[in-house]
């Protein structure tokens, strides 16, 4: 099974990892912006909505974690996906950093990364839903009756 298109974030300083992910995300029919930091990802997310945001744990200025707890402020519910090359060695966890899924970097992380938006894009709230939500708009889900 494939997950919809979704409009993804990639967030890494390696330009290399950025282009080679990408390249797979879009020949899967995702719609993906990249920033090559963590300020730039996070002035990306302020500017356009997201379904999902992978991030790379260790960036120059802005790191990894610093991206997912300020993503968390702006949009509790859209999925984060973190990529590390130090998961082992520094213990990181989902409970740890606050990602909804983390990753090792390595020969099988396009195939991890591709089975981690396929489950965490069941679970999402779709993007124009999740922004009336947060601008206050009512929702069109119908309440139940009382009775």
């Amino acid at each position: 099974m494939r997950a919809a298109s979704l409009r993804i974030l990639l967030i890494d300083d390696n330009k290399h990892g950025l282009v080679a992910r990408r390249t797979v995300l879009e020949q899967l029919g995702h719609k993906v912006a990249v920033a090559a930091g963590g300020q730039e990802g996070l002035d990306q997310f302020a500017a356009h909505p997201f379904d999902l945001v992978v991030t790379d744990y260790r960036m120059p200025e802005v790191s990894g974690q610093q991206v997912i707890r300020k993503i968390r402020q702006q949009s509790p519910q859209t999925p984060i996906v973190l990529l590390s090359g130090y998961v082992d060695s520094l213990g990181l966890s989902e409970q740890s950093t606050g990602a909804d899924m983390v990753l090792s970097k390595g020969p099988t992380e396009v195939q991890d990364l591709l089975r981690a938006i396929e489950r965490l894009s069941r679970r999402r709230i779709p993007v124009k839903r999740a922004a009336a939500a947060a601008a206050g708009a009512p929702s069109r889900a119908r309440k139940p009756k009382a009775g």
